[in-house]
């Protein structure tokens, strides 16, 4: 199991169950047992009612100072896109790895196109 954190965003509507986050944050999640997210997330000080558990992608949202402390703490971290490839339930026993490939040579590609 490994613990995965994204990139910062900037959320402009925020969501009010969400106003103590601000309007930059950023997804926890994990490919393996909730229960060993439940455990990460308390060991960074995060409330258990903070947990979102939404079909495919349980998740804790983070503030910027929790995001340090995830990465300190061992979490990776990753895109977006990346955090859901991995860590979305629809994606378990698929090839994460070649998808994962995929959207990083599409990345490199929008990055290197010349207009």
């Amino acid at each position: 199991m490994t613990i995965y954190v994204d990139h910062l965003q900037t959320h402009h509507k925020v969501n009010p169950m969400a106003k103590h986050l601000g309007d930059h944050w950023a997804h926890l999640a994990t490919d393996g047992n909730v229960q060993e997210l439940h455990d990460f997330a308390e060991r960074l000080g995060l409330k258990r009612e903070w947990f979102q558990d939404r079909p495919g992608l349980p998740h804790y949202d983070v503030t910027p100072n929790k995001q340090a402390a995830a990465i300190k703490a061992g979490a990776i971290l990753v895109s977006a896109e990346e955090l859901l490839i991995r860590c979305h339930t629809k994606y378990r026993g698929k090839d994460v790895e070649s998808m994962v490939s995929r959207l990083s040579s599409k990345s490199k590609t929008r990055r290197t196109r010349t207009v």
